[in-house]
């Protein structure tokens, strides 16, 4: 047990977490019988059995399940020497992997990559367009952009702006509206049950009946092209629906009154906060900072970012 390696935890936790000798070397990035021989070795190196291993995967024993927390206690002291070592360096170069949800990352993130490419010329971005959450406190990824404020992890979390949501269609779709008293008067596109949480797809769903909402999909580029074709009206904000031709849909003053401020939620900047000075990731998160002030989000007061409320994760 004093040899026990790094390596050998990794393995570990990849067999808890996945089950699977095949999942967990696509995992580490190796194939199924390199996981086989590194299992056998940390065998070994225990002195006990830890899975079971069946025809559907692997099972892990009572051994294997109380080292887990011990081998998680491992990854995050790996992922917090990475990032020490990281601060070391001294000009904006390498990698920088960002994650955004999808509609972010192409209407807002790489509309303005060239800016940011043309000041840094060795520096490369990783962007992850996705609306599952990477975990940063793993290393999942360095920044991210988000629809909701984490509250959890040792970040620092800035909110970039609230999105100024408004009702926009198709140019045709919307002179033959005219003037809307009443939201349920047009055809309406909403987002899919999986982000049902989000504050447009809320507001909609409240206030527009459900035999009004002529299309649901969590994918905002179906959902744009649609309402470009004139399908239905959606809330979007004011950059997206510019750069895809949409045009705001025209309503009257009591109903333009009764739609909240902000409708068409928040956007979050989100970093780990070992990594939060280290120059490549200082460039992208001005960047990006900049880049929401270009579209228009209204910004919350200058600010470096502030910490997750709540106590931080045991080591």
């Amino acid at each position: 047990m004093q040899k026990l390696r790094w390596d050998d935890a990794r393995v570990l936790l990849a067999l808890l977490q996945t089950r699977s000798l095949s999942r967990a070397g696509a995992k580490l990035g190796v194939n199924a019988s390199t996981v086989s021989r590194r299992l056998d070795a940390l065998e070994a190196s225990v002195g006990a059995h830890l899975f079971d291993r069946t025809p559907d995967g692997v099972l892990p024993t009572a051994i294997a399940e109380a080292l887990g927390p011990h081998a998680e206690a491992m990854e995050r002291a790996a992922s917090g020497l990475a990032l020490a070592a990281q601060g070391r360096e001294l000009e904006p170069e390498g990698e920088v992997r960002l994650t955004a949800p999808p509609g972010v990352a192409q209407f807002l993130v790489a509309p303005a990559l060239p800016r940011l490419v043309r000041s840094y010329a060795r520096l490369r971005v990783s962007l992850d367009a996705s609306v599952a959450y990477a975990d940063l406190t793993r290393r999942e990824a360095d920044l991210a952009l988000r629809t909701m404020r984490p509250t959890a992890g040792d970040l620092l979390v800035k909110k970039l702006g609230d999105v100024a949501g408004g009702v926009y269609g198709a140019p045709r779709y919307a002179a033959d509206l005219g003037t809307l008293r009443r939201l349920d008067e047009a055809r309406w596109i909403n987002w899919g049950e999986d982000l049902a949480h989000l504050v447009p797809a809320q507001l909609v769903a409240e206030r527009v009946p459900a035999a009004r909402i002529v299309l649901r999909t969590s994918h905002m580029g179906a959902q744009l092209a649609a309402a470009s074709a004139g399908v239905g009206v959606l809330l979007c904000d004011p950059h997206t629906a510019r750069v895809c031709g949409l045009v705001e849909i025209q309503l009257s003053p009591t109903l333009r009154r009764s739609l909240p401020p902000g409708a068409g939620g928040a956007l979050w900047l989100v970093v780990h906060r070992a990594l939060r000075d280290v120059p490549r990731i200082a460039a992208v998160w001005s960047f990006l900072e900049e880049t929401a002030r270009d579209a228009g989000l209204v910004a919350e007061r200058p600010s470096e970012g502030a910490p997750v409320p709540g106590p931080r994760p045991k080591p």
